[in-house]
């Protein structure tokens, strides 16, 4: 149901109806889930702009309670607007369309909630997010480290997403777990810049949450940081990640943490028949809900 009035709204009926237990009220919400069905800068194997429609359809197979944190979907109420209508191959144009939505949701206090798409979309979320955070800081979970300048002379790709996010608020607010890909400027920029911890992620996170905590934080999560025999179904998949196990406990990890937003991106489900990738992605943004909130 779309709350009258609300100018940021979109019908979810669009984009595969509300991930399970949305309320239809967004004054009474505490958060906010969109989506972001862009793809325009993929690299390997497209698709990615269908995440956010069908990681909303599967949800329907979720239970509402989480046995790991004993609360309920109805405990967080959140709002399901639907899909941003991203104009098709206009990367720049979408960047700012994401940013000006965003910007409205955060100014109303609303925890975001941001569906994938490809991982470009992140940053007009953090730019949206930076005009009432300017202190942002961000946790990065990937298998690439996403800090190129630019992708065959393209500035704006998913590939040079964090590093358009350091440019912006400085790499040393920006925590990188999991990376396992990427090219040798990339780890040697990562080592020297931001907080670097690659190939695991909960160990580490686990050392940086004193540092971390009291900081406003943005969560971005490519669902590829996970081994492809957990989630398949995603543009560039590279092996030896981590498993959803601890995956989730990393989530549940950051629950003292000032998390004021999330993403998850990279679900490309055409490419995962067995529907493996959009169900462990509803599961996540479950217990993001429910552990950020």
């Amino acid at each position: 149901m779309i709350e009258q009035g609300f100018q940021g709204a979109f019908d979810p009926a669009y984009s595969g109806g509300a991930f399970i237990g949305a309320s239809d009220s967004y004054e009474s919400a505490r958060a906010v889930i969109y989506g972001m069905p862009m793809d325009w800068t993929t690299s390997f194997r497209p698709g990615t702009r269908l995440g956010p429609r069908r990681i909303r359809e599967v949800s329907i197979g979720l239970e509402e309670y989480s046995p790991y944190l004993d609360r309920l979907l109805s405990d967080v109420p959140f709002f399901d607007v639907g899909d941003i209508p991203l104009p098709f191959g206009n990367a720049s144009r979408s960047l700012d369309m994401i940013e000006d939505y965003v910007s409205q949701w955060v100014a109303d206090d609303k925890f975001v909630l941001g569906l994938g798409g490809e991982h470009l979309v992140t940053l007009g979320v953090l730019r949206g997010i930076q005009r009432k955070y300017e202190n942002i800081h961000v946790v990065h979970l990937d298998a690439h480290t996403d800090l190129r300048d630019q992708y065959e002379g393209e500035a704006l790709s998913h590939s040079a997403v964090i590093k358009k996010i350091a440019d912006r608020i400085g790499p040393d607010r920006i925590y990188q777990f999991g990376i396992r890909s990427g090219m040798q400027e990339e780890f040697a920029y990562a080592r020297a810049n931001t907080h670097f911890h690659p190939f695991d992620v909960l160990e580490p996170l686990q050392k940086c949450l004193p540092e971390l905590k009291g900081k406003p934080i943005y969560v971005t999560l490519d669902i590829d940081v996970l081994d492809p025999a957990f989630a398949p179904g995603t543009g560039t998949a590279e092996a030896g990640g981590i498993s959803s196990k601890e995956l989730l406990a990393s989530i549940h990890a950051m629950k003292d943490l000032n998390v004021v937003g999330f993403d998850l991106v990279e679900v490309a489900p055409q490419l995962d028949a067995a529907e493996q990738t959009q169900i462990v992605a509803a599961k996540m943004v479950r217990e993001a809900l429910l552990t950020f909130l």
